[in-house]
């Protein structure tokens, strides 16, 4: 999961995904602004078929938070 969410967050930030690790912020470390993160959503919820909701949204603060997120509803979809 954290390798996709990677990927995503390279692709749409143009940054090194080595520089992208669970514990990166996604605001201060990766630069992403509201913009990208939007982007960055829609992209995972076309990925993955989902919808977060902006009460999850809030609580993303690192990659890590994303990934966690995503494995969550991937338990609770394989149940």
């Amino acid at each position: 999961m954290f390798d996709r969410v990677q990927a995503i967050l390279a692709k749409q930030l143009r940054k090194d995904p080595a520089i992208i690790t669970p514990d990166a912020q996604i605001k201060r470390d990766l630069g992403a602004d509201s913009i990208d993160i939007l982007q960055l959503l829609m992209r995972i919820e076309d990925q993955y078929g989902i919808v977060i909701p902006d009460e999850s949204l809030a609580t993303f603060v690192t990659v890590g938070d994303v990934v966690a997120y995503l494995e969550e509803q991937e338990r609770r979809l394989n149940k």
